[in-house]
C-alpha cells in the first residue's frame, strides 16, 4: 500500500516547497549541514497536508557553549544516518 503524499512547506528555509512524505508527524530537510524541522498540521492544501516550519538543528543536536549538548535530543534523520554524535 503507497502512502507516500505531497506535503506543502510552510516558513523556513523551504516555504512554499512541496516534498513526498509518507504520513508523518515530522519531516527533516538536510540544508547545509543543519536540520530543518518542518511539523504536520491538520491543515490541507491541494489535497496534501501542511507542515510547519519548526527550526534548524545541528546533526548531532546542542551545540556547546550555545547549550548543554548532553540536555539536547538530536535529529532523529541525522541519527537514523549515522550522523548522531554522543548527546
Amino acid at each position: 500500500m503507497d502512502t507516500t503524499t505531497t506535503a506543502h512547506l510552510i516558513g523556513g528555509p523551504r516555504d512554499g516547497s512541496t516534498l513526498d512524505v509518507e504520513g508523518e508527524a515530522l519531516v527533516e530537510v538536510e540544508i547545509d549541514g543543519m536540520m530543518h524541522r518542518y511539523i504536520r498540521t491538520t491543515k490541507q492544501r491541494d489535497g496534501g497536508p501542511l507542515y510547519t516550519y519548526d527550526g534548524m538543528v545541528a546533526p548531532d543536536g546542542g551545540e556547546p557553549g550555545v547549550e548543554d549538548p548532553a540536555a539536547r535530543v538530536a535529529s532523529p534523520r541525522a541519527d537514523a544516518e549515522g550522523h548522531g554524535g554522543t548527546h
